[in-house]
């Protein structure tokens, strides 16, 4: 099939790039070798070489090893971003095992699911986070608590209390209990192993999972992607490739995105280690310390969503950094509004770079390149990519130029399939012409010059009297007026019409009370074709939102199912 997307290649960006063979940790070591001193990761001030984190990585892993814990088994990481957070995922994979990270925002209820569902014999599980560990009643093989003041300076130590206190006062959790217990210990013990095992490299990059990370649940109940060693490096290879500027040894990466979400894991994490990178790991993504940390370290690479942007683009203390100093300005998680890259630019004079992609695609498929990029585009398939759009109905056929479809894409990233469900792994991953492609769920269409467009999600269609209306064509409307600062539209059922279109609203707050449910009615009717115009219009002080802050339409769903 043609690839016209390639004559829009950066100079030097090659179609194809080499993947290393080896496993992650293999790749990791070779890594340390050759910047033993440089930086890894700093934390609140206490800081980790290349050469230091390695140390604590294979101690952990000897311990690990010494549990039983190796190739088949799956570790959880129930932890807030740390240094121990990125210590166990590298040390389970040194010892031959998968990590499946926990989003430590998770109910009793959601966390016991997860355990259950990937077999995980082992957790590390957040001091504060330990009672809802507790409450599911699971007894893991092995319980390694951990408590984020452990690798903060002395002077800072108070301030690790204070942000476990506001993050624990937001999850409503209880003063902590650990008990003392055989299967439960605390990581520290695990970095003082009786004798440090040079562990043989036995992984086969291919085939042997790195990690099962589970999708949102947007459709049934979440399920683990399976991602090899092999995945997991595509990716990071495709993104360096791609992005030639950035320059291996030489950046530094805020890392204050959750590394338990597919794109702080891959991009951020991953990606930024097997670069050599500094990486400055945030409990809490602070705004004002993120900010100060950028400028005192002198970060490169900023990785970030659209709602962090659409805040910093109004933010006052924005000014103080100088983002055109910035090798990669990055977006990801969900589609920019026009409206906030044009502010962006205007108030910084550095330009955003959007990336678009999934976790059963190993984070990321596509994106701009640095100096051709497209107004309302997601891009163009990265090196080793190849994306299409196919008939919803019969994948097999691809859709012609400018024609709506969905967005499939195949490569060396695309995930091995759902864990334990097989079924629900051939409904999105298809073999056409001997070759094993993704159906993203995601409609989409393609430019003459093989640059792709984000529609909506097939489950966001709305059927209105016959007519497909996309929540997404009527939010854009919204962003228009001035006056709203988020929406989200659904289809509400309807005995008589199918679905209602429903669009729920935030407005700035100097409008709040002052705008009225026909004004929103008539801007739209002066917009949009006249099925397109929302029926019903709430104004709400706030949209719930997914753990990367997308609007989550699913949750507005459930609500007028309730």
């Amino acid at each position: 099939m043609s690839k016209p997307w390639l004559t829009s290649y950066d100079t030097g960006v090659l179609a194809t790039v080499d993947v290393p063979g080896d496993s992650i940790p293999q790749v990791f070591k070779m890594i340390v070798e050759q910047y033993p001193d440089k930086l890894a990761i700093v934390f609140y001030g206490k800081q980790l070489t290349y050469r230091e984190l390695l140390q604590q990585v294979d101690m952990l892993a000897s311990s690990l090893s010494a549990m039983g814990i190796g190739k088949g088994d799956v570790v959880a990481l129930y932890v807030l971003n740390s240094p121990q957070y990125i210590i166990t995922y590298l040390a389970v994979l040194t010892a031959g095992a998968a990590v499946t990270p926990v989003s430590p925002v998770f109910t009793s209820h959601e966390l016991k699911y997860q355990l259950q569902d990937s077999g995980a014999r082992a957790i590390l599980c957040q001091d504060i986070l330990y009672d809802n560990l507790d409450k599911t009643g699971l007894k893991l093989d092995k319980v390694i608590v951990t408590g984020v003041e452990e690798y903060l300076p002395t002077v800072r130590k108070l301030l690790g209390k204070s942000m476990l206190k506001k993050f624990a006062l937001e999850m409503n959790l209880p003063t902590p209990s650990i008990p003392k217990e055989k299967n439960i210990c605390w990581f520290q013990e695990l970095l003082k192993p009786a004798k440090v095992t040079v562990l043989p490299a036995q992984i086969d990059a291919q085939c042997d999972l790195a990690s099962i990370s589970y999708s949102g649940g947007t459709t049934g109940p979440p399920k683990g992607v399976m991602l090899s060693h092999a995945q997991l490096l595509s990716t990071a290879a495709m993104i360096h490739a791609y992005y030639p500027n950035s320059v291996k040894g030489q950046e530094v990466y805020p890392a204050y995105l959750p590394l338990y979400h597919a794109y702080g894991q891959m991009a951020v994490m991953v990606g930024g280690l097997l670069h050599a990178a500094t990486l400055i790991v945030f409990t809490t993504p602070a705004i004002d310390d993120i900010l100060d940390a950028v400028e005192r370290y002198q970060a490169t690479v900023f990785f970030g969503v659209p709602t962090m942007y659409e805040f910093l683009k109004e933010y006052d203390k924005t000014s103080r950094v100088n983002w055109r100093r910035f090798r990669l300005i990055l977006c990801g998680a969900d589609t920019l509004q026009e409206r906030t890259i044009t502010d962006w630019e205007r108030r910084t004079g550095s330009h955003i770079i959007e990336g678009y992609g999934q976790t059963e695609g190993g984070g990321v498929s596509l994106g701009h390149p640095q100096n051709k990029p497209k107004m309302g585009s997601i891009g163009i398939p990265l090196p080793n990519i190849t994306a299409a759009i196919a008939d919803p109905d019969d994948p097999h056929r691809f859709l012609p130029v400018g024609e709506v479809g969905e967005i499939i894409v195949r490569g060396p990233n695309v995930m091995l399939g759902y864990w334990n469900k097989p079924e629900a792994t051939a409904e999105v991953l298809v073999e056409i012409n001997g070759e094993r492609w993704l159906r993203t769920g995601d409609l989409g269409k393609m430019d003459k010059e093989g640059y792709f467009y984000f529609v909506d999600r097939k489950r966001d269609l709305i059927k209105f009297k016959g007519y497909s209306v996309f929540a997404r064509d009527v939010e854009d409307v919204l962003y228009q007026h001035p006056q709203v600062k988020a929406a989200g539209v659904i289809g509400v059922p309807d005995p008589r019409v199918g679905q209602l279109i429903k669009a729920n609203i935030v407005l700035q707050p100097e409008a709040r009370g002052k705008v009225s449910e026909e004004e929103i009615i008539q801007f739209c009717t002066e917009r949009l074709s006249f099925y397109k115009v929302p029926k019903i219009v709430e104004f709400r002080g706030e949209l719930p939102k997914t753990d990367v802050g997308k609007v989550s339409r699913r949750e507005l769903r459930e609500e007028e199912e309730a």
